[in-house]
Order: structure tokens, then C-alpha cells, then sequence
């Protein structure tokens, strides 16, 4: 039986930190659908849809790796797809308190999907997609903590072209 796992987020944009979680529970699962909830109530920098193509050109050096998007509950779509385990990275302590009550609900709504958490890496520790818009916004320098792909298309939101909104 394949293992596969949920990798569910906003990825609003994708951070090298995302990346190496990826990358990393590859060696626990057979297959990671790296899934971005469809969350209309939220007001995002990039649509769907162009988040979805900067996942895809990130994770391209990846095998077993699908992208994809959801509405409704989490442990509703793991079930549609077959996976068995919801993947969810945690930077620090402050992340737990959330983490372990999303888990605790989804265990509630479906015991058989299991929740499983890696630390990120000391290198991406401090990053998350909202420091990174943060960090742009006012001119920071954030090269090295997102893909090539990320980098470029969210200066250009910042900064759009002369004669472009």
C-alpha cells in the first residue's frame, strides 16, 4: 500500500522552508500532495492558481510530489485521496499550540489519518510566508529564503513594472 501524506497550507508564497518539509517527508512517504486550501474568506497576495505554478516549478526536482487544491475539511479530501497522513512542519514552540489543536480536531473527525510533524530546518527557522511579504514590502533582500520563481514574481507584485498596475 502507498503511503501518502497531505501537505496542506496556504503557501502564499512557497519559502524554501516549505520546500525542504517537502523534501524531507519524501523519506517518510511514498507520495506528498502538497494541497493549498481554496479559502475565499482570505485575502491572499497570489490567486490560486498562480500559486499552484510557482509549487510546481519549486518542487519540479522532486519525484512524488503533486500539487493540488481543496475546499471543505482536510481530513475529508486526505480521505478522498487515499492519504493516511496529514504532514505539517513546525518552526517553533509558538507553532504548537495551533498545530496540536488542529491535529487534535482532525483526529476527532477521522482516527485514521494521522498527523505527523517535522521541525524546519535551523535554516528556515525564522521564515514564513508572512515575513517574507513583510520583508519585501519594505525592500528587503529575500533571495535566499525563497525559489528563484517566488522571488521574482513577488517583487514584481511589489514593484509592478513603470506603466503597470
Amino acid at each position: 500500500m502507498e503511503r501518502i501524506a497531505i501537505y496542506p497550507g496556504s503557501f502564499d508564497p512557497v519559502t524554501n522552508g516549505h520546500i525542504d518539509i517537502a523534501k524531507r517527508g519524501l523519506k517518510l512517504f511514498d507520495k506528498i500532495i502538497v494541497a493549498i486550501l481554496h479559502n475565499p474568506a482570505k485575502s491572499s497576495l497570489f490567486s490560486v492558481e498562480e500559486r499552484m505554478e510557482m509549487l510546481k516549478i519549486s518542487m519540479q526536482h522532486l519525484s512524488n510530489i503533486e500539487i493540488d487544491t481543496f475546499d471543505g475539511l482536510l481530513v475529508d479530501y486526505a480521505a478522498r485521496r487515499g492519504a493516511r497522513a496529514i504532514l505539517r512542519g513546525m518552526r517553533a514552540v509558538s507553532d504548537f499550540e495551533y498545530e496540536f489543536q488542529l491535529a487534535l480536531m482532525n483526529r476527532k473527525l477521522n482516527r485514521e489519518i494521522q498527523t505527523v510533524f517535522l521541525m524546519t530546518g535551523l535554516r528556515w527557522i525564522f521564515t514564513s510566508s508572512s515575513i517574507i511579504k513583510e520583508a519585501v514590502r519594505f525592500g528587503g533582500n529575500i533571495e535566499d529564503m525563497v525559489p528563484p520563481i517566488v522571488n521574482e514574481r513577488i517583487k514584481r507584485k511589489f514593484n509592478p513594472p513603470a506603466g503597470r498596475n
